[in-house]
């Protein structure tokens, strides 16, 4: 579904050229939830925001279907985007808008009918659990529900794959697996191809298929996310599973001296 070969990306500031992205190569199978982890500064947003040409690639292929994404013409990759849908950490919502009028902006651009915008609108806010709030404004809402604006909007178009950047980050961890549940629930559904960037461990044990570690720019390891837990290769996968360890058995301790008392 998606071929990602050799692509690098090197930034240009006050005379220095910092490498983002170097010779990634991954396969992102059709359907399924892929997740990509790093430290931040890694360059795993960079590296998504590639997938759809919001930062254009130095050099490299990306292959999202049978379209050659890395070839199109500006027209051509406008066309395309209405097929990749995105999601961001901090929503980009117009808060002048209402929820419905935020989800409809991408098909009332696109000029099609009223009547059309309004069911679609209405579905989408459905399959997102949000169908009574389609009235309110952004600032009516908790991040979570500022989160599932977001996605019904970046479903819109009725894409093939949902780029997902950090959506989770800046959510409390019960909001967190609230749209994590949504993004399975969505992918189980549409049967869409999800790419979710992240920095956090639970997020892709909790709902991702494969993984990548990226690692100053390359990609460390690849595989299974069961192989991450159990078996990290690579020295930034190691330190997220000792981390997550360190916090369980922090937990641990601190559960059995209350239970105690």
């Amino acid at each position: 579904m998606i071929t990602i070969s050799n692509l690098n990306k090197t930034y240009k500031s006050a005379g220095e050229s910092i490498v983002a992205l170097k010779n990634i190569n991954l396969n992102i199978r059709k359907g399924e939830i892929f997740g990509i982890i790093g430290f931040s500064g890694a360059g795993k947003s960079t590296l998504i925001r590639c997938l759809n040409r919001l930062e254009e690639p130095d050099s490299g292929r990306i292959v999202i279907g049978e379209t050659v994404i890395t070839d199109l013409n500006e027209k051509e990759l406008r066309l395309a985007r209405r097929k990749i849908g995105m999601i961001f950490q901090h929503f980009n919502l117009l808060d002048s808008q209402t929820v419905f009028q935020n989800v409809a902006f991408p098909l009332a651009v696109a000029g099609h009918p009223k009547l059309y915008i309004r069911e679609k609108v209405q579905e989408l806010l459905a399959l997102v659990g949000l169908e009574d709030k389609g009235h309110c404004y952004p600032s009516q809402l908790s991040g979570g529900q500022k989160q599932r604006v977001s996605i019904a909007r970046a479903l819109v178009n009725d894409p093939d794959v949902l780029l997902s950047d950090e959506a989770t980050s800046a959510l409390d961890p019960q909001t967190t697996y609230s749209i994590l549940e949504l993004l399975q629930d969505i992918n189980d559904k549409l049967k869409l191809t999800i790419v979710l960037i992240t920095h956090e461990l639970d997020v892709l044990q909790h709902v991702c298929d494969q993984m990548a570690v990226i690692e100053y720019g390359a990609i460390a390891e690849t595989g299974p996310v069961d192989k991450l837990f159990l078996h990290p290769e690579s020295y930034t996968a190691r330190r997220f599973v000792s981390i997550i360890d360190y916090y369980r058995d922090k937990r641990s301790i601190m559960e059995g001296m209350g239970a105690g008392i």
